[in-house]
This record gives C-alpha cells, structure tokens and sequence, in this order.
C-alpha cells in the first residue's frame, strides 16, 4: 500500500488495490532500498513475471505466466508517465528518480491496446511540483561498474515545475571472448530527462516529458556448449539512440475528465553479430535501423452516481527502415553452399570465385493502428461490476528488396566428354511489398466485492497481439535462392515463412486483494487459466541455417497461481514474498516435422519466487547517521526449457541478495552485494548451424551506492 495516493494514472479508476487485476507496486523508497536500477530488477517481485538478462539491452523479453515474446513485439506493454512504448527494443534503460513502478498481470488489451495481451507495466517518474531540490545518485560495483545520476527540481511559481536529470552508466562487464581477450560485454551509456508541469489552473494541467538515451554495448557473451568458452572472432556490438517525447494535457470538470496523451518516438540503433559465435568465419550480421512512430490517445471519464464510465480513442503510426546485411565468408561459404551443392552433384563440383559474398536486405515496414473503446462500471452495495469492450484495427505493411551479385566456378570431374570450368553468376534483386490487416473485438468482464477494504474479484479478457513478418529469415531465403539456382531444392514455404498471425487468448481469473491487522498485511492472490490460440514462438529453424522465425503455435494452455505478501510485523520491521507457478503447455502443435504436444512451452519459467526481509534500526546521538537498516533477499526461478523438443532446461535455482543501508535526512550510503552464493545458471540457450549456445548468468557481485538530496 502506498503512503500517499498519487492521482497520475489516466485510465484507473480508484487505487491499484481495488482494481480487478493481479498487480505488484513499488514505490519509491521501495524502489532505492532495493537497488532496482532496471526492469531487470524486478523480475521474480512481482509474481510470475520474468525478465532474463541476457544479450543486449535489444534483448528486452519479458514473461508473464508463460507468454512473452523474443523477437518483434512485445506480449507485455511499457508506460512511462502514461506514454505507451511502442518498441521493447527501447525497454531496457536506466531508472532514475522513479516514484512509482506498477506490474499488472493479465491481459489489460481492453484499455491498452497493442502489445498488453499478457501485462502492462508502468512507470511514473518523480514530479517537480512534488519534490523540489537537487539529487545526486554515485555508484561503483565490481565488474569496474560505474554509475552516476544528477536531477535538479524547481518549482518556478505555485502551479509551474521543472526539472532536468542526467544519467552516466559504465560496466567493464564479466565475461572474457577467448579469442582475442576482450570483454565481451562492456557496457556503457548516458541519457536525459526535462519534465515540465504546468497547472495553467484549478481545471487544466499540462505535463511534458523529453528525454533522450545513449548506449554502445561490445558483444554477446554467448559462450559454444562444447568448450564453455566464449570464443569468436568477428565483431559484436549494439548501440542504440532514443528519443522521446510524450505530452499530457488533462481538464477536470465537475462532470467529466478528458485527457489526451500525444507521443513521439524515435530509435536508431546498429546490432553487429559474427552470428555463428565461433573462431571460425561463417557469416556476420548487421542490422541497423531508423524508426519513427507517433501516438495520440485521447481519453474522457465520468460518473454519475453509483455509475461510471471511460471512453477513448488511439491511433499510431509507426515507420521503420532497415538495412540487414549478411556477409558470408570462407568457411560459412564452404560448409553451408559449396559443401551442399557438391554433394547433390558429385560429377560437377563447384567453387566459389570469392573469399566472401553478401546478401543485402533492405526493408520499410510502415504499421499504423486505431482503435475505440469503453468500459462501464457500476456499484451495487459491495459490488462493482464492470464491462470494457476495444474495437482494435491494424494494417501492415513491408517493402523489402533483397539482393546479391556473385559467382561460382563448376568442373567437370567426369571421363565422358569432359569440358572446360564455367563460370555461372548469382544475381539476385528481388523487391517486393507485403500488407495485410488485423481487426479484432476485445471485451473485458469484471466483477469485484468490497469488504473493509479487502477486495475479491474474477475476471475474463481477450488478450490480442496482431501479426506481422519475419525480416530476419530473408538472409535465409536468399540462401536458400541461391541453392536452387545450382540445382538443389528450396527448403522453405517463401509464404510461411515470411509472416506470421496473431495471437489471441482468453485468460479467466479470481483473485483477492486482502488488506487486515490495521494495514500492517497485505496480501495479494490470484489463480488463472490461459486458452492461448496462435501463440507467436521464436524458433530456430532446423539444420545450419542462420536466421530466427516468429511461427504460430496451434493452440497452448497456461495455469497457474500467484501469491504476494506484504508484512510489517514491528514499526522497525518490512517482509515482502511472492511466489507464482505457471504451467504452460502446448496443447496442439505439430510444425509438419515434430508433434510438441504436450511439452512445456519454452522460455516461461514454471516458478519464481521472492523473499525479502528489512530491519531499520534508528541510531541515537548521532549526528551523521539516523539509521541503519539491514536487507535480505532471496530470488528463485525455473524450470526452464530452452526449445520447443523440452530437450535442455534450466534447472530452478536461487540467489541471494544483501544490503546494509545507512540513512541520514539528506543521504544515505547503501553497501549491496547480489548472488552472494555464486549460484551458476543459464539466462538463455540456443541452437544455431547444428551448434549449441549459452549464456551464464552473472556471478557474485558488489558495491556501494550514494545517495544525496538537497532539498530546497
């Protein structure tokens, strides 16, 4: 339970506590004294929701009771101060000066729209017209990790606030590419935040928030399942530039509430991968990208006595262009198209004319999207009952043209009329364009019952994310191209492996939220059931092929529980635990070379699992210090199966987290260490050519964090 009841949220309708949804909330002292400094670091608070770190900060995938999403969009949706993320390549940034995380779990498509089918979080960050003063945020960690954030905050007159925020992060990283030594995941990145408020008066308010992000990242540390060392000799890296702005204008009457949320998005970001991760030259990958979007949601709420309602209308539009090359070199030249073709046709061996060929690709993927809808609520006594209904419409499109110009030699080994080499050229230049639309009907039924603020309550939703089309197998479809022009047959459907539908399911839920001991508990349970049709998998396709496919699973089926606990059994002590379950199988799934069901769905971890506990202790005659306060915290996750077969899984394994805190009215310095038993672990698993990677979780770290406020 929040201390103070912050009216930020544009479309809840009372406190998150009596909301019908499943939902964990941090607040702001919740936020410093756990050290969470990412998304990443909530992961296994909030029951059954889970965020592997691993790869890049593009690597931004998230889990909620067995959906989620690796590739392309997200299953999970992200609000910063009511700004809908459209891109979770862009998820994964630093926090600074939050007031407010909340993590919803269940479809919220009803409200939110795109990408929410499977949770929403948001994010509120602190306002100037709330706080006024100048924070400094310090901090160094093993790893050489470094860390630093200034903010300053202003109130300019009684109804016009600013502030200004920057942010500094470096990381020397933990892992070592064998190869040539190097570290293969440095980090290091800035960013900035202006946010202006305005209360032009008693009825208008208007909110701006700008803020522009920086990283450069060198390499995957995805380390061959053979040797267990990361080992590769071409060069990874990712970096990414965002820039966001998001404009909230709201008017209050005493009739009825109208906002409307206006954003602009941008990203430019270059991933570079030696794609096969070995000493050996393969083929590498470059996918650089320009990606503008635009979003307007306007939103109008009433009540008129036991009866209330929300309506509102969305639209977006979002235009990216991507180039993504993939250059094969000697060895992925020989073992991947000369090797193949020669042993189809013995009598005419070929060779290639040149250590190297690429196979260029270049995309426009335009996608724009409306949408209308509404929910009505009414009070009978101690029950509310509640009905939203979203018209949901999108259309998309791809303009790609792939293209190659290379050679190849043929000889003639045979005794019968031998004749000279001939040399046969491969010219490719492809351009095409891909459309198609989506519409969909999702309803929302709710029925909550209010008892000395304590809260019951089932619910059914449709949860949607449209479709859309694999850009990342064109390299594979040239390939493949390629291999026809010499004779051998073409392995894949162009037409299904290029696109892929959307995905709907209905989650069905009860749930309790129970407040009692005068506040000092409160807990939080939830039981759920999942039918999933069409749930968007990221695979790997068979044999030594190179690239990732977003394919449609028949139909699957997640259940689960959830159980989230908040004690305060002394004025001096906090307890905090969650724990939640999800089984997630495949009901109908059989891709024409295998019958998976049955199987668990992979990625989505069964079980995760928090327990935390915090003692202050106050601090007499002293005049530096005012308390100190001692923090534990145990994280548990798994199993986790790594492919569809369920033939690798990780194992459930915990870490333990500590921290000593010491507090004063102006500062404090916190010392934390994270995985304290040096628990090893896999974050993500995969198969690529016929060959197994990995990537280890990060091992027992530590460090000292300061925190300084001067308030004005």
């Amino acid at each position: 339970m929040l201390g103070e009841v912050s009216v930020t949220a544009i479309k809840q309708q009372g406190p998150m506590q009596s909301q019908p949804t499943a939902v964990t909330t941090l607040g702001s002292s919740e936020v410093e004294r756990l050290n969470i400094m990412t998304m990443k670091n909530v992961s296994e608070i909030a029951p059954n929701f889970y965020i592997p770190d691993y790869g890049s900060r593009m690597t931004s995938s998230i889990y909620v009771r067995g959906i989620g999403a690796r590739i392309d969009q997200p299953a999970v949706g992200l609000n910063v101060d009511n700004v809908p993320y459209l891109n979770k390549d862009a998820y994964d940034f630093d926090l600074v000066d939050i007031e407010r995380i909340e993590v919803m779990r269940g479809p919220q498509s009803t409200l939110y729209g795109r990408n929410t089918m499977a949770g929403l979080i948001n994010i509120y960050t602190l306002s100037p017209l709330r706080y006024q003063g100048i924070r400094v945020m310090a901090e160094g960690g093993t790893g050489t990790s470094l860390k630093a954030a200034l903010s300053g905050y202003t109130k300019i007159n009684s109804r016009l606030g600013m502030s200004l925020s920057g942010y500094y992060n470096y990381s020397r990283g933990f892992y070592t590419n064998r190869y040539d030594n190097s570290r293969a995941d440095r980090d290091r990145g800035a960013s900035a935040r202006w946010k202006t408020v305005w209360r032009a008066s008693d009825e208008v308010s208007i909110e701006n928030v700008a803020s522009v992000g920086w990283s450069r990242q060198d390499g995957y540390p995805y380390a061959y399942a053979e040797t267990g060392e990361i080992n590769y000799n071409d060069p990874c890296f990712y970096k990414r530039l965002t820039v966001n702005d998001g404009l909230t204008v709201k008017w209050v009457t005493p009739r009825f509430t109208l906002a409307s949320i206006t954003s602009f998005q941008y990203i430019k970001d270059n991933m570079t991968l030696d794609q096969d991760f070995l000493p050996l030259s393969y083929f590498t990958l470059t996918q650089s990208r320009n990606e503008r979007s635009v979003t307007q949601d306007i939103v109008m709420r009433g009540s008129t006595g036991n009866y209330s309602w929300l309506a509102g209308v969305f639209g977006f539009y979002k235009q990216s262009h991507m180039n993504a090359p993939v250059t094969f070199k000697e060895t992925g030249i020989e073992e991947l198209i000369v090797k193949h073709r020669n042993e189809s046709n013995p009598d005419f061996p070929i060779e290639w004319e040149t250590p190297s060929f690429l196979l260029g690709s270049t995309f426009r993927n335009p996608v724009m999207g409306a949408a209308l809808y509404h929910r009505s609520s009414y009070d009978l006594g101690r029950w509310n009952f509640s009905l939203g209904l979203r018209l949901d419409y999108e259309h998309t499109a791809l303009n790609y043209y792939s293209h190659c110009n290379s050679g190849y030699i043929v000889h003639d080994v045979t005794d019968i009329m031998p004749w000279e080499t001939q040399r046969q050229e491969v010219v490719i230049n492809d351009r095409g364009k891909l459309s198609t639309s989506f519409s969909q009907l999702l309803p929302k039924l709710s029925v909550t019952y209010n008892f000395n603020r304590s809260y019951v309550y089932a619910s059914i939703a449709k949860g949607y994310k449209a479709g859309g089309y694999n850009t990342q197998m064109f390299s594979d479809v040239l390939q493949q191209r390629i291999m026809e022009m010499m004779g051998v047959a073409m392995k894949y459907d162009i037409d299904e492996i290029v696109s892929y539908k959307p995905e709907k399911s209905w989650n069905y839920e009860v749930g309790a939220h129970i407040t009692c001991d005068d506040g000092r508990v409160n807990t939080s349970v939830a039981a759920f059931y999942i039918d999933c049709r069409d749930q968007q998998l990221t695979m790997f396709p068979d044999g030594t092929t190179t690239g990732r496919i977003m394919a449609n699973a028949g139909k699957t089926r997640s259940m689960g529980v959830e159980l989230s606990l908040d004690y305060r059994p002394a004025v001096r002590w906090h307890v905090n635990a969650s724990y939640g379950y999800t089984h997630a199988t495949f009901i109908d799934f059989d891709n024409g070379r295998a019958d998976y069901s049955g199987n668990r769905v992979p990625y989505a971890p069964a079980h995760t699992l928090y327990l935390g506990a915090g003692y202050r202790l106050p601090v007499r005659n002293c005049g530096w210090i005012d308390a100190v306060t001692f923090d534990s915290g145990l994280r548990g996750v798994g199993d986790i199966y790594w492919d569809e077969a369920n033939a690798t899984r990780q194992p459930f394994y915990l870490q333990l987290g500590a921290s000593v805190r010491l507090e004063h009215d102006r500062y404090s310095i916190d010392l934390w260490g994270e995985n304290l038993t040096d628990t090893r672990f896999d974050t993500f698993r995969y198969v690529s050519i016929g060959n197994n990677f990995f990537q280890r979780g990060k091992p027992a770290r530590g460090g000292i964090t300061l925190r300084i406020s001067f308030d004005a």
